[in-house]
């Protein structure tokens, strides 16, 4: 048995195609700038807040981590309606991929912290930087470091899963194809083309977030001559401390 590809008409769709396209990018960086947000508020609500807190976000994120993304975007968009509340499909989609990235978000950055050594910040509050400035000079940049590339595989992760957002009428990539196919009949190639878009979106965005990190996190490595820091963090952190760590009266 053959097929015989046909893509003859698919150019008829492309700006339905690049509608697509920048719907599911839209709500990838949204969400991802929310759940990141969340992941970082939550993980440090997790590691230092009150006992009642620390259980709260344990709650949160096990509900979310253990339940399907589908049923978290279904009970949003027509559950909170039940209860008076009201957005439409964006709003909601945009709800759903923030509260599912932020459970995740929240575990990465938490080991992030966990993984940096007590004595930083031992050393930060004996140049007498408050716990504040320990915490969001100190251990926080380290701690996005370490786990940067578990959070941007999360984000990938998240920017496929929205294909799913097409079942409340977001006009996605998959909702394009979707609405393609069922113009054209050619199911295998509107799918076809849906796949290697949904790749290539995945791998741009993989190169773009890596040089992105690699300028965020650049020179935190120590340097080799004699004028640069030294290579042991305490010891780095008291020859800058003076230099670049702000304190506060």
């Amino acid at each position: 048995m053959t097929y015989a590809f046909d893509f003859s008409g698919f150019g008829l769709y492309a700006g339905l195609l690049a509608r697509g396209v920048a719907v599911t990018l839209g709500l990838t960086a949204v969400s991802t700038l929310l759940g990141g947000l969340v992941g970082i508020g939550g993980a440090s609500i997790a590691v230092a807040g009150p006992k009642w807190a620390r259980w709260v976000i344990a709650t949160y994120v096990e509900l979310i981590r253990n339940t399907p993304f589908i049923v978290q975007l279904f009970f949003i968009f027509f559950g909170l309606p039940s209860l008076g509340i009201h957005i439409d499909e964006v709003q909601a989609a945009i709800l759903a991929m923030t509260v599912n990235l932020g459970a995740y978000a929240i575990e990465i950055v938490r080991a992030g912290i966990d993984s940096i050594p007590r004595g930083q910040s031992q050393a930060a509050q004996a140049l007498g930087l408050h716990e504040r400035q320990v915490f969001r000079y100190v251990v926080l940049p380290q701690a996005i470091a370490n786990v940067f590339p578990a959070l941007l595989s999360q984000v990938l992760i998240v920017m496929l899963g929205s294909a799913v957002v097409s079942q409340i009428s977001v006009p996605d990539l998959t909702y394009a194809a979707n609405f393609i196919q069922s113009r054209n009949f050619r199911s295998f190639e509107s799918y076809l083309i849906i796949t290697a878009t949904y790749l290539v979106l995945s791998i741009v965005l993989r190169q773009l977030m890596n040089r992105l990190g690699r300028g965020l996190f650049a020179g935190r490595a120590a340097r080799g001559s004699s004028n640069s820091a030294p290579r042991n963090w305490r010891n780095r952190l008291m020859w800058r401390g003076a230099r670049t760590l702000p304190t506060e009266r």
